[in-house]
């Protein structure tokens, strides 16, 4: 079965774990660290003649449109990750479609053809912003990848499906829920990030197989940061620091040995809503 592979592309410097440390308004005055993550992604994708999906940060696409069209030239689809990296409850409503729309517009322009998917900053669609896939749908977007069915203090609903599923009004929107997997009465989240740096590989790779068995294709994220463990150390509460710098050395192998062992596609031929894809199973 085809898995999705994707990446949200963000710099180090714009993850919300350092928001208070690094607000927007301070993002120019950081160095630009981007091009070491794709660079590392890009050489493991084409050796392993993988597509991924880019969701890209619109503040990034406005600053590095040679990136987002070098990403589509590559045949990697390019979705959005909104234009600030702002959660979507708190900003609310009007914020989000404005951002959605932009963002939508811009890579759309970059990229010369279609974006039909979406994900949350922090997967910050929550049963407070649930608002938002209506919004998505009302925009245009086909797909959504912010729901992860898991519990956590900034994002999750645990109790959401674990597989590809319509949402929004009259269905016009799928689901693609980030991997969790159900053991002993709970959903346990092994879909990248942070669980792939401190996971085994195999054991994430087992994750993928036993939802493949039972007929879900498998949604996968990282970030190009993750590839860049010389990226500059900023200063943060102890946890915080070893969320966002463990194992960052040790991504790069990882994620090929997942490639090794599992089919990828982009999340757009996965739900086969992109010319020439099959639907999912469930």
């Amino acid at each position: 079965m085809l898995n999705a592979l994707s990446f949200d592309v963000e710099e180090y410097f714009q993850v919300s774990n350092f928001a208070s440390i690094a607000p927007v308004e301070r993002w120019e005055t950081f160095d630009s660290r981007l091009d070491v993550g794709i660079d590392r992604i890009l050489a493991l994708l084409d050796e392993h003649r993988v597509h991924a999906t880019f969701f890209v940060l619109g503040w990034n696409a406005q600053r590095r449109p040679d990136l987002v069209r070098r990403l589509a030239a590559l045949g990697h689809e390019i979705a959005s990750h909104g234009m600030s990296h702002r959660l979507v409850y708190d900003i609310g409503p009007e914020a989000f479609r404005d951002e959605a729309r932009r963002s939508k517009a811009l890579l759309e322009d970059l990229a010369g053809r279609p974006v039909l998917g979406y994900r949350a900053p922090s997967f910050s669609v929550t049963r407070e912003s649930l608002f938002a896939l209506d919004v998505l749908a009302e925009e245009g977007y086909r797909y959504d990848s912010s729901i992860f069915p898991v519990r956590h203090h900034r994002y999750g609903i645990p109790d959401a499906p674990r597989h590809p599923h319509r949402v929004g009004p009259g269905g016009a929107l799928w689901e693609f829920p980030p991997l969790a997997v159900r053991c002993a009465g709970i959903n346990i989240p092994l879909a990248g990030g942070g669980y792939l740096r401190l996971l085994p590989a195999s054991l994430v790779v087992a994750g993928i197989r036993k939802a493949n068995r039972e007929g879900v294709p498998a949604m996968t994220y990282l970030h190009p940061w993750e590839f860049d463990p010389d990226q500059p150390r900023l200063c943060g509460p102890s946890l915080t620091r070893f969320r966002h710098y463990v194992n960052l050395g040790r991504t790069a192998m990882k994620l090929g040995a997942i490639l090794r062992r599992v089919e990828f596609d982009t999340a757009a031929r996965v739900l086969g809503i992109e010319q020439g894809a099959g639907a999912p199973t469930s």
